[in-house]
């Protein structure tokens, strides 16, 4: 609340409220897009290719569509090649956590625990994640064929399950960030009052 003459004004109301809270979803956006796809990247790399081992990034380049020599992940050195191309993966994970860190860092000027706690970023972030799914979803189990979700019998229900779920976290990220409320602290180009 700034004060005028002893009265007490709430910040950022009416139409100039609104515009800031777009400029802040905006600005949120980018960082958190790209927040979302590396962390959803991880959860993807970490839950399905190692824990589980339901398949590595070219388990299944047996039935592809491109062409690519076939890994066979049951075998030495099939494991070996395929766990390089989940390096390969998980670095490009990685890059896109550290760029997300650093827009996002070099869009706060300040209150930075608000912005780590509001809906917005967290919003954009299942947004990014849910995209992640997407892409990744059509481009590698779809186009490209070069590895499903958990291969065998019922693998293209699984590939639509792992697409729902992205078509999911996509629009439930995109309905959070849109009833968040402003954080104070995003750098708009306009002189924020401390």
């Amino acid at each position: 609340m700034h004060s005028i003459r002893g009265e007490r004004i709430p910040p950022m109301t009416g139409v100039a409220g609104r515009a800031s809270a777009e400029g802040e979803r905006r600005r949120l956006r980018l960082p958190g897009m790209l927040l979302g796809a590396g962390l959803g990247g991880f959860v993807d790399g970490i839950l399905l290719h190692q824990l589980l081992q339901w398949h590595h990034l070219l388990s299944s380049t047996d039935t592809d569509n491109i062409g690519v020599e076939y890994y066979d992940p049951k075998t030495v050195s099939g494991l070996e090649m395929n766990t390089v191309w989940d390096g390969v993966f998980h670095t490009l994970c990685w890059l896109s956590v550290l760029v997300g860190l650093a827009v996002l860092h070099s869009r706060i000027t300040h209150n930075r625990r608000e912005v780590w706690t509001s809906r917005v970023l967290w919003g954009w972030v299942l947004a990014g994640w849910g995209l992640f799914n997407l892409v990744e979803g059509v481009i590698n189990h779809h186009l490209l064929g070069v590895h499903h979700v958990r291969g065998g019998p019922h693998q293209l229900w699984w590939d639509i399950g792992f697409l729902v779920l992205g078509a999911l976290l996509l629009v439930g990220g995109y309905l959070l960030q849109r009833r968040g409320r402003p954080a104070a602290g995003v750098e708009d180009g306009i002189a924020q009052e401390a």
